[in-house]
């Protein structure tokens, strides 16, 4: 079983969870434990070939993964996680002040493209001013939805037509897969959360063909993040692919 601790110095919850030292790590590339069950195979977690869920994608050796098939993950928590505990109040506080949502502004500021990687009438994928990694990247339904389930038809062609597209241009940045994690970041239950704007978010460890982008003294002692790029730049590198 699982453990919920509390720190008290930041006020946020730690998942201890010992068993997972024992999880699957790297098994043969025909075994896929993620996969649905197939004849002369070991059983795996998924018994039943119609399932699918996906909420974010851990990508490369470089973030960690421990399976080479491709594959999605999602977790359940008890609590709203910090990360998502502060945009809730970010976005809270900017809706009490100006009666808008604040995502939906952040989308209005790229209306220059200058940092826009690529989009359509429905989404848009760009590089944020306040990217934390050499290559983040956001993509955002243009139109206010909270989460996957707010999404209708034209929005799910749309954002499969922009998330292949964004990941075509990943690939091809660097000529190979690049690795990153996807995080989607959606609206939690409640009526209270109606002004979160739901979006995806993408972080390659990648500053350079060969050199990774590592969290030291500044980003992981004191939560504060430096970053050696551009997103004008980042972004123009990107949508040129």
């Amino acid at each position: 079983m699982s453990e919920l601790r509390w720190n008290p110095l930041l006020e946020e919850w730690v998942t201890v969870a010992p068993w997972r030292q024992d999880r699957t790590y790297h098994p043969p590339a025909e075994h896929c434990p993620l996969c649905p069950t197939k004849p002369g195979l070991p059983e795996t977690e998924i018994p039943d070939p119609d399932y699918y869920i996906v909420v974010f994608e851990n990508r490369g050796e470089e973030i960690g993964v421990t399976l080479s098939h491709p594959h999605g993950q999602i977790y359940a928590y008890p609590f709203v996680p910090p990360v998502i505990q502060r945009e809730l109040a970010a976005e809270s506080k900017h809706m009490h002040k100006t009666g808008r949502c604040l995502y939906c502004d952040i989308i209005e500021g790229e209306e220059s493209g200058a940092r826009t990687v690529l989009r359509d009438d429905r989404w848009i994928a760009f590089v944020p001013p306040f990217a934390r990694w050499p290559y983040e990247v956001h993509l955002a339904p243009i139109n206010h939805r909270g989460g996957l389930t707010d999404l209708d038809a034209q929005d799910d062609e749309s954002f499969a037509r922009n998330l292949k597209g964004l990941l075509q241009k990943y690939d091809r940045l660097f000529a190979k897969p690049l690795p990153y994690v996807m995080a989607m970041h959606q609206r939690p239950p409640g009526r209270a959360a109606r002004h979160h704007h739901f979006h995806i978010e993408f972080y390659p460890p990648n500053r350079t063909h060969d050199k990774l982008k590592y969290l030291a003294g500044s980003e992981l002692g004191a939560g504060a993040f430096i970053l050696d790029a551009r997103a004008e730049d980042t972004a123009a590198e990107l949508r040129g692919i």
